[in-house]
């Protein structure tokens, strides 16, 4: 810090980006930073002077004393003006040179101690000589560069003074921060002037050597435009030899087929008056090229020509079958669809919604539809379109306008009846530009597609025809006004039977095709194609499978080019896969091999099918601390909440003190906790497994459940049931648990599963622990005791664990 006895030799400083105030320069400065704007307040009220010393990087918002330069100017303050937005104009006046022998900072400013830096003339003759040869110079300088105002020129000529000359001169220059800096620190005046006429031959040569430029390019665009004139010239003389005029010709073309194309009144007056403009314009025109491409995408578009439907019902339930195996609900869908269209002349297009998970086959579906009933059949990709602009096309008015993606895709189609797939439907996105969302609700609307509008047509186009098809991964995430306008046929994903099956018929056919292979070189037996499906692939469709089946026939053909065909046949067995494959990736969770206390077998429903999810629960002392592992999400934790709840209304029934929690921690686990879990579905299972803590009494192993549990014991139904039971089957267990109200979904479950599972409806959690647990786990029997549902204390706003049996 600065002490006050030095106050007479210390001023503020300003510390300034891209600039450099030379003594006798006047100029104005714009001040933003708090610690300049308190510099030049204290200057103010002071003596109004200030040190004005360059950053050494402009770009730093806080420079130091090492980013300074040391060397500045000593300015008056002229004058100080405050503007609206709190920043500071002030007009500042170089007065003299002064370097920094001390620096001092206070969080408010800077505050530097300055030595004024004297200056030395020379031999006066050669100050002389320099004056004379720097205004000769810089005259013809500012002959070259206009920028600079001819007064300046006037008011240079009239100083004698050597320093005050280079001075006013150097800020004039087009050279950099640190050139600048230099000169500022030259106190001889004789060394500085030398320096300055160095850098004002320099920048004279430039300057010349722009001029050059500028003429050569000058002379070039002359060229280009007296060629254009002399080619319009030989137009001219062309036509009026009688050559033949291309340009007519077209426009006469284009007339001849606005009358024959049909299209609607309205479309034919629009494309009139279009061809009536070009033809009162130059060829050439910018204007006449974007009539010319609005004319060609109108008559482009197909107006009355239509492919005739196949109204075949059983043919196209042969074409459905022969492309994909499943899918019976689409299919009879579609099957409906054709029977009335047959008995009906016209029909409304229906707008159906494919909602399933990545792989299960909807966009080959809805390509083997338009096989079916013989129609053109077209593809529009929406994930991640989020312009209003990609539907409805754009008005001409901009450069580049197109019409939509739909109108793009019926030029594509070539009829007005066509199938158009919209995929991905849920992942358009909103932004400034509009929503493309909204864009659609007219074109999936049959009661206004007819009179679709395009920006870039400007003209009605009939879509009522047409049948849309649309596909989404989750139908939550479709906007609630497009998804009312859709009827939305759901897709789960593939059974690993149905994946076996799509394997036998479809994917090892394709891949042995295509690798070169054949069924005398390569089979692939049944148990193998389960052994893909549960070790090496986890998903919903079968993508990943092909995959893996590709790499097996890549595999194989690798090994017949090696053996120059000479080698038997090869079968992949389950136990080959691991020497073509690698090790598996995937397990699926069976049953425990033994009853366990504390242990409970649940049901998951993923995306990628159903799977065992084993719930286990440890207690130990504690003072009544619930926790809950295996990264659950909100609901599944509030599920064993209210599991633990009925545990303690059930406490006498079970045979537990009233106080057990109190003196107890629980600590509820579900494996695999890498993997995001959550839904309602666990709540009787995580029930049972306290239950068995707390008791003693283990959980049949061959035993499997699911179910939503209220605070009151109930069960309330629960979704998957169909990929659940699957999931149970597969993983060897014998009995499973589902709520009442599910058991209307058992008749979409192949009858070969069900026979293997004996399937118990539940209303009841006292039920559940009378099937589940290897020993009777109540006291006194449920019937006859009133159940108590527990009185949280106040200090403890979470529900409270268990004891020990």
């Amino acid at each position: 810090m600065i002490k006050k006895s030095d106050e007479s030799k210390a001023y503020p400083l300003l510390p300034l980006r891209d600039i450099i105030v030379f003594p006798h320069m006047v100029v104005p400065l714009f001040v933003g930073r708090e610690k300049s704007i308190h510099a030049l307040e204290e200057a103010m009220a002071s003596k109004k002077q200030i040190v004005l010393s360059a950053q050494k990087k402009a770009q730093n918002n806080n420079p130091e004393e090492k980013d300074i330069f040391p060397v500045g100017t000593l300015a008056n303050i002229i004058q100080l003006l405050r503007l609206p937005d709190g920043t500071l104009k002030v007009l500042v006046e170089g007065v003299n040179r002064v370097r920094i022998t001390r620096f001092g900072s206070t969080d408010s400013l800077f505050r530097v101690e300055v030595e004024i830096l004297g200056e030395t003339v020379g031999s006066p003759v050669e100050a002389q000589a320099l004056v004379r040869s720097i205004k000769a110079t810089f005259e013809s300088y500012v002959k070259l560069n206009k920028r600079i105002p001819p007064e300046l020129l006037m008011s240079v000529l009239s100083i004698e003074d050597s320093g005050k000359l280079a001075d006013t001169i150097i800020p004039h220059l087009n050279i950099k921060l640190e050139e600048k800096q230099k000169l500022l620190e030259l106190t001889e005046a004789c060394k500085r002037l030398e320096r300055l006429f160095a850098l004002l031959e320099g920048e004279i040569e430039i300057l010349q050597m722009e001029k050059k430029i500028r003429t050569r390019v000058k002379k070039q665009m002359e060229r280009s435009q007296k060629e254009y004139y002399l080619n319009e010239q030989m137009q001219a003389i062309q036509k009026e030899l009688g050559e033949r005029d291309e340009f007519k010709n077209e426009l006469f073309e284009l007339e001849k087929v606005i009358k024959r194309k049909g299209m609607s009144e309205e479309a034919t007056k629009k494309a009139r008056s279009e061809l009536k403009k070009l033809k009162m314009m130059s060829p050439m025109s910018a204007e006449a090229t974007v009539v010319r491409n609005y004319l060609d995408w109108l008559i482009g578009l197909p107006w009355s020509e239509r492919s005739e439907d196949k109204i075949d019902v059983e043919a196209a339930e042969r074409i459905l079958d022969e492309d994909h195996y499943g899918l019976k609900t689409v299919k009879e869908r579609i099957l409906e669809h054709l029977a009335v269209q047959s008995l009906v002349e016209k029909m409304q297009g229906p707008i159906l919604c494919l909602v399933g998970p990545p792989g299960v086959g909807k966009t080959s579906l809805a390509r083997s539809i338009a096989r079916s009933i013989g129609r053109s059949f077209v593809k529009i990709s929406l994930g991640g379109v989020r312009d209003e602009a990609e539907i409805r096309g754009h008005r001409r008015t901009y450069i580049g306008a197109m019409p939509g993606k739909i109108i793009q895709s019926m030029k594509r189609a070539g009829t007005i009846n066509p199938v158009i797939l919209l995929d991905e439907v849920d992942k358009m996105s909103t932004d400034f530009r509009g929503d493309p969302s909204s864009a659609l609700l007219e074109v999936l609307d049959p009661e206004q597609n007819k009179f679709f509008s395009d920006h870039y047509l400007e003209v009605e186009y009939d879509l009522s025809s047409t049948m849309f098809i649309t596909t989404a991964n989750s139908q939550h995430t479709i906007p609630w006004p497009l998804l009312d306008r859709l009827e939305v046929i759901p897709l789960s994903g593939y059974t690993e039977e149905e994946k076996t099956q799509i394997a036998i018929r479809h994917l090892i056919p394709k891949q042995v095709t295509r690798h070169g292979l054949d069924e005398k070189k390569l089979m692939i037996s049944n148990p193998t194609i389960q052994t893909l499906v549960r070790h090496y692939t986890r998903e919903a469709g079968v993508r990943s499978l092909e995959r893996e089946i590709a790499s097996i026939c890549r595999k194989t053909a690798r090994q017949f080019a090696r053996k120059s065909g000479k080698k038997n046949k090869v079968v992949v067995s389950p136990k080959k896969v691991q020497q073509l494959l690698g090790p598996e990736k995937y397990r699926y969770q069976k049953k425990e091999e033994r009853s366990e206390i504390g242990l409970c077998n649940g049901l998951a429903f993923t995306e990628t099918g159903g799977d065992l999810l084993t719930i286990e629960v440890a207690q130990m002392p504690g003072k009544g601390k619930l926790t809950v592992t295996g990264k659950l999400g909100d609901v599944m934790q509030e599920s064993a909440q209210a599991a633990m709840s009925y545990v303690r209304s059930r406490a006498k029934l079970l045979g537990l003190a009233l106080d057990f929690y109190q003196k107890i921690d629980l600590h509820i686990h579900v494996p695999e906790g890498g993997i995001p879990k959550d839904g309602p579905s666990a709540g009787i299972t995580m029930a049972t497994a306290i239950v068995s803590a707390l008791t003693g009494k283990p959980v049949s192993k061959d035993i499997a459940m699911t179910g939503e549990i209220t605070l009151r014991g109930n069960v309330l139904p629960i979704g998957g049931l169909k990929e659940k039971i699957f999931a149970a089957h597969r993983g060897g267990v014998k009995t499973v648990l589902i709520p009442t109200e599910n058991l209307k979904d058992l008749k979409d479950i192949p009858k070969n599963i069900l026979k293997g599972l004996q399937i118990i409806e539940i209303t009841h959690m006292d039920q559940v622990l009378r099937h589940a647990l290897m020993e009777q786990a109540f006291v006194v029997p449920p019937d006859q005791v009133k159940p108590e549902v527990p009185t949280l204390p106040a200090e403890q706003p979470v529900i409270q664990p268990s004891t020990s049996h």
